[in-house]
């Protein structure tokens, strides 16, 4: 796969084109971040950041050629579980108070949710009822990978178990950009948590 990425990007960089990734962890503890820090990071800085961002694409007019790839709006490792249709509600609604209409994707990290969570997630946002410009998809890796992975075992007689199940999960996430997920499709592998924690997603 990333040999395969590489040989795409190759000639699209040497006809110009730059790609680039961001990342940003916050650490949560008791005591971090602080109540003025949140404040200050969640709402000023990520907005000058996110406008300053794609303000820039619009001046180079390259922001109809921009994907965005965030986490999902979801509770901390220690935190509840929620409905997906709570995730939905306030990952859409973060989406739209910042991301112009005119990015055409946003392609969701998993962020350590099981297989089945970061579907369901999906799906349930592709199903809420409000303007939603962009296609809201998938860019998961473990979140589609991890039961196959289990599944192969690196055993050749597992190899065709191994491209059902993960037939299986394309399919599931296919539907899920439908909002068309019924779920259940998870089995015992697909619910499984991929949390790692310390991990920086």
């Amino acid at each position: 796969m990333v040999r395969l990425q590489h040989k795409v990007l190759i000639p699209l960089e040497l006809a110009g084109a730059r790609f680039a990734k961001w990342r940003a962890v916050l650490k949560i503890g008791l005591t971090e971040p602080s109540e003025l820090s949140i404040q200050q990071n969640a709402q000023a800085v990520t907005a000058i950041v996110l406008a300053a961002v794609y303000k820039a694409l619009n001046d180079h007019h390259v922001l109809e050629g921009t994907l965005w790839k965030p986490n999902m709006v979801t509770p901390g490792s220690d935190c509840p579980k929620v409905s997906p249709e709570v995730i939905a509600e306030y990952t859409v609604t973060a989406l739209r108070r910042t991301v112009p209409p005119a990015v055409p994707g946003i392609v969701f990290l998993s962020g350590g949710q099981s297989e089945e969570e970061a579907t369901l997630n999906l799906n349930a946002m592709n199903k809420l009822e409000v303007l939603k410009p962009w296609t809201l998809s998938f860019s998961f890796g473990r979140a589609l990978q991890q039961s196959t992975l289990k599944t192969w075992a690196g055993k050749k007689e597992n190899v065709e178990k191994a491209q059902d199940a993960f037939l299986e999960r394309c399919k599931a996430n296919s539907d899920a950009t439908l909002g068309k997920y019924a779920g259940g499709s998870a089995g015992g592998l697909a619910s499984e948590s991929l949390f790692v924690k310390g991990y920086k997603y």
